[in-house]
């Protein structure tokens, strides 16, 4: 991953915002877990995320879609805010794809299936054509020839990429990827992580909750560090690999790096 053939350009992103937190709460219960968050992330910007088991990284992008209803703060994606209005949260999570840890694929419907629901149904495009788009991101991950076949048929990194197509058939103009390599052996993360260079290379805006530090490096405009519900720290991966300033991060780099 550190080869020079894997960098991809880390020239500065555009000056429009995608999304904006301001101040963001988030309790579940009585606990804390995300406590004042606030982020800036422009357009084609590419953002890492790491930090312990618990420090609410997966909590933070899930707040992005509202996957996760935050308590206070805003937070605002490509002008519309996040509040308890339907139509807007709709709206976000039109332009928002999410890619998990677990590919959240239905097993019950062939590759391509999966693919064109969200076009036909969201989308409202025609059955046809929302093949034909299925079939372009398929191709663009490397997994046409699997296109009839069942996810349970695939191995993890198969069925990683084609969650990734998935969000891609949606068109979105942010995706959020939920640890996508953690649940993978480590022969198939590769092929994963080298889709995910490719849509950096073409301009994707990007948020990473991921542990795979070489990828942060070749990748990412900024690399944060989340612990206890905080953003402890952010830099550009150069700096933030070198010379980091807390004693937290630098704990945590010491036993994720080898």
């Amino acid at each position: 991953m550190d080869k020079e053939s894997s960098k991809v350009s880390n020239s500065t992103s555009s000056s429009e915002k995608m999304i904006e937190i301001t101040d963001m709460h988030k309790w579940f219960g009585e606990f804390h877990v995300l406590a004042g968050i606030n982020l800036l992330v422009h357009k084609q910007e590419r953002i890492v995320i790491c930090g312990p088991s618990g420090s609410g990284k997966s909590t933070l992008i899930r707040c992005i879609n509202r996957l996760e209803e935050h308590q206070r703060g805003r937070i605002v994606v490509d002008g519309i805010e996040l509040t308890n209005n339907l139509k807007n949260i709709e709206k976000v999570r039109e332009e928002v794809g999410m890619v998990f840890q677990h590919f959240n694929l239905f097993p019950h419907l062939t590759i391509v299936e999966n693919l064109t629901l969200g076009p036909i149904w969201v989308r409202k495009t025609s059955k046809k054509e929302a093949a034909e788009i299925a079939m372009h991101f398929l191709e663009k991950v490397h997994i046409a020839d699997q296109a009839i076949k069942f996810p349970g048929q695939l191995s993890g990194g198969q069925q990683q990429r084609v969650a990734i197509a998935r969000s891609l058939c949606m068109n979105p103009k942010v995706m959020l990827f939920d640890e996508p390599t953690s649940a993978l052996d480590p022969e198939m993360i590769k092929e994963v992580l080298d889709v995910m260079i490719e849509l950096a290379r073409e301009g994707m805006t990007m948020i990473v909750v991921s542990h795979e530090m070489g990828f942060a490096r070749s990748v990412a405009h900024r690399v944060l560090f989340m612990d206890s519900g905080q953003i402890v720290e952010g830099n550009t991966p150069e700096e933030f690999f070198k010379n980091p300033q807390h004693d937290r991060t630098k704990l945590f780099l010491s036993q994720v790096l080898h």
